[in-house]
């Protein structure tokens, strides 16, 4: 029997605003779409958070026996620089200002993109289409929006008509926007505009003479709209009904309403059961943003070339640092988190790792079994990964307190920890056991806990001048103790 038969998915549903349990539409089968990246620069690490919380889906909904086809685009073409369908496309503005071709921007990036997730041990896609692949199925659905009468062309360009759906359909079911809303808060035309309406959306830009990327349509010699291109692919690989759509919060509108509008426009059906937004990733409490310097690349965590970090982190502790906030949840990107899951990650593999060498008895003082099912609850629960890292962590404690001597475990019950393990730690959350690196950083660690050490003797023994000497010359060199009912950290300036 599959597994998915005796565990119950419950996921938050965007469309509902509520947890549902989770039903495919065939039986044993998911279809999954996530919004990829648009390939004009490197991928930056909220993109990677994003990714990773469906790659940890996709590997549970695996794990659990179902067959998954899980689908995520390259946005290769298309994404202008705002949502108002204005400006240039950002990889021919790439392009145009590095003197190259649009298509060595797009491979440049992808394989930059491809590299970072492999780094982070991610599981490939089962597909992973391209805008460029399905220009003609674009086209297509363009011809079938329009013979609907749900679009209209002028000037070579085609928009998608939102106050005419609007008639039927409930634009904004998503995001829970009401289209009257949305009129209000939107400047009129500036009369140069082809839109009726400054909400509807295009479906096919015809291009100006110097765009680069375009092909032949019906219409003119142009490029498709962003919006479409996931329409196409996800239609085309899961059908025009499937089970999960993913992105980003960002995403949720205008991207993903529009998606929702062109399928009911097309097709005449909602064409996701279950939406999914991973929430956006901070850093030091304020959004991410290169012209602040309040930025970081995934490679420099990995090489701590970057000042907002004290020292390079292995890729496994940097995902072991995301995976502890719920994906649903605003995560805030610090050094002082980050060395944090670094201590909280190495004792975890240290626990692992002691598994081979744990003296077994004829009965445990730990219920295995049920802990096991705790670890499915906490996933079973809208994928709360914070809360399965916390119930591993129950098992590290009586680990450690078997290697002590202060608890026992069966032959069998230490059977079913060390496949536990195997299957959350390294299946389903894609962690890697990396061995703890020794570094400068590592050793200056070392010696500030001796002296740490050191000082909590001298406190118990009165001896109040040497503990003092000990904090007030640590805090000279940089290092700032801090006291606590936990026992005694130390930060560094």
């Amino acid at each position: 029997m599959p597994l998915y038969e005796s565990q119950t998915i419950k996921i938050y549903n965007s469309l509902s605003g509520e947890k549902e349990t989770f039903k495919p539409i065939n039986d044993g089968y998911v279809g999954m779409y996530v919004c990829g990246p648009t390939v004009y620069s490197n991928v930056h690490l909220g993109n990677v958070r994003t990714f990773m919380s469906f790659d940890v889906i996709f590997r549970y909904l695996k794990h659990l026996g179902y067959k998954v086809r899980f689908v995520r685009n390259i946005t290769d073409a298309g994404h202008l620089e705002n949502d108002a369908d204005e400006g240039e496309d950002r990889i021919a503005k790439k392009a145009r200002l590095e003197a190259i071709e649009p298509m060595e921007v797009v491979q440049r990036y992808t394989v930059d993109f491809h590299n970072i997730l492999n780094k982070f041990n991610f599981l490939p896609p089962s597909i992973e289409p391209t805008a460029t692949g399905h220009i003609i199925e674009q086209i297509e659905i363009i011809k079938s929006i329009i013979d609907n009468g749900l679009a209209y062309e002028v000037n070579g360009s085609v928009y998608f008509d939102v106050h005419k759906y609007n008639e039927t359909k409930a634009y904004g079911i998503l995001s829970k926007r009401k289209l009257e809303d949305l009129i209000h808060n939107t400047r009129a035309l500036d009369g140069q505009s082809d839109k009726k309406n400054p909400q509807d959306f295009a479906l096919w830009k015809r291009a100006e003479p110097q765009h680069i990327m375009r092909w032949p349509s019906p219409w003119s010699d142009g490029f498709p709209g962003w919006h479409l291109e996931c329409t196409a692919m996800s239609t085309k690989y899961l059908g025009e009904q499937f089970d999960i759509h993913g992105g980003g919060m960002d995403l949720k509108f205008p991207h993903h309403e529009c998606e929702i509008a062109q399928a009911q426009a097309c097709n005449g059906q909602s064409p996701v059961n279950y939406w999914m937004h991973a929430n956006m990733l901070i850093m030091n409490g304020k959004k991410m943003a290169k012209s602040t310097g309040n930025y970081i690349l995934p490679n420099e965590i990995f090489s701590g070339d970057n000042p907002h970090i004290t020292k390079a982190y292995a890729p496994s502790v940097a995902r072991f640092f995301m995976l502890q906030a719920h994906y649903r949840s605003i995560l805030d990107f610090t050094n002082n988190g980050l060395l944090a899951s670094e201590k909280g990650f190495y004792r975890l593999m240290d626990a692992i790792n002691l598994l081979n060498d744990l003296k077994t008895s004829d009965s445990s003082t730990f219920n295995v079994s049920e802990w096991q099912q705790k670890c499915y609850d906490a996933m079973n629960d809208d994928f709360n990964t914070p809360i399965l890292i916390a119930t591993l962590f129950d098992a590290a404690k009586f680990i450690n307190q078997v290697k002590d001597g202060s608890a026992t475990v069966s032959a069998e019950d230490l059977e079913l920890l060390k496949q536990t393990f195997d299957i959350f730690v390294f299946d389903v959350l894609g962690l890697v056991n990396v061995a703890k690196e020794s570094s400068g950083s590592d050793q200056l660690s070392a010696a500030v806990e001796i002296l740490i050490n050191l000082r909590k003797e001298a406190r118990q023994n009165k001896d109040f001048a040497l503990s003092d000497k000990i904090r007030d010359e640590l805090a000279e060199a940089g290092i700032q103790l801090k006291d606590s009912r936990e026992g005694t950290t130390f930060t560094t300036n």
